[in-house]
């Protein structure tokens, strides 16, 4: 039977202007009525999820910060979040000073959409626009000076190298550390670093425990992008959006884009498949 659905946010639920539309709308309060938990798995922050959700919004859970914290949505209850130590976030940005990389390091839940910068003055126009978009929010880090305590994650912004990402990601075994295609030019490489447990997985089996208290086969997943690998994996019946990088419809359902009601169709297919 089906208990959970969980869906990734832009580009699989929203569509490219980043709106729910009303037939997407539609079958999330028929899931509601349902009793099927709606839950949606993110790499926003809450500050960015509060830019495109209302708080009215017909979801029970979201997992944000690609799964550093769960919050329930309906009393904005933050249920439970993860951290970086100082110890692993002065690594890390050692190394990637080391090696010529534009980083930010997030502060903690919930203020994880401020955070400290370096920058190497080359051409990163990505890097720029997201110091430009969170200029209220963000200011330089100062090399040489300790960083002052944990974070959230750490985001690296490559170019759109793979082998310079799993060179680099190579360097920090004992984290997490995840590809995640940029939402801004939708083509440079996000290195994103977390505690070595966080993913999207983590927080669906957080939920499944600890809070929905259901079974991984009571559960489906939707995405669209690298981030939601370890979400796709960690659930047997999962889809993806033909918006998806072909590397990720080869392994998993295809279903319309995400301007064609994709969820749509991988709701409908999985209430016929866990009845």
């Amino acid at each position: 039977m089906l208990k959970m659905v969980v869906t990734d946010l832009d580009g699989t639920l929203l569509n490219s202007d980043a709106i729910a539309e009303k037939p997407v709308l539609e079958t999330l309060f028929s899931l509601g009525e349902m009793g099927i938990v709606r839950t949606i798995a993110t790499g926003r922050s809450l500050y960015s999820i509060n830019k495109v959700l209302s708080d009215d919004f017909p979801i029970d859970y979201i997992i944000f910060s690609s799964g550093a914290g769960v919050i329930r949505w309906s009393d904005k209850q933050i249920l439970n979040s993860r951290l970086l130590y100082q110890h692993e976030v002065q690594s890390v940005v050692d190394d990637l000073i080391t090696h010529g990389i534009d980083f930010m390091v997030h502060e903690p839940i919930p203020h994880n959409h401020c955070f400290l910068y370096h920058s190497t003055n080359n051409e990163n126009s990505d890097f720029d626009r997201r110091i430009e978009t969170y200029r209220a929010f963000c200011r330089p880090y100062i090399s040489g000076i300790d960083f002052p305590n944990g974070a959230t994650q750490i985001i690296a912004v490559l170019p759109n190298d793979t082998e310079l990402f799993t060179r680099l990601s190579n360097k920090f075994p004992k984290l997490k550390v995840i590809r995640t295609t940029s939402p801004s030019d939708g083509v440079s490489i996000w290195m994103e670093i977390f505690p070595l447990d966080v993913s999207k997985a983590y927080g669906i089996s957080w939920l499944c425990g600890d809070e929905v208290k259901c079974k991984r086969n009571e559960v489906i997943a939707i995405g669209n992008d690298f981030n939601d690998l370890d979400m796709l994996d960690f659930i047997e019946l999962s889809y993806v959006v033909s918006n998806a990088p072909d590397e990720l419809k080869k392994h998993y359902k295809v279903v319309p884009s995400n301007n064609e009601y994709g969820f749509n169709f991988a709701v409908k297919d999985a209430l016929t498949i866990l009845r």
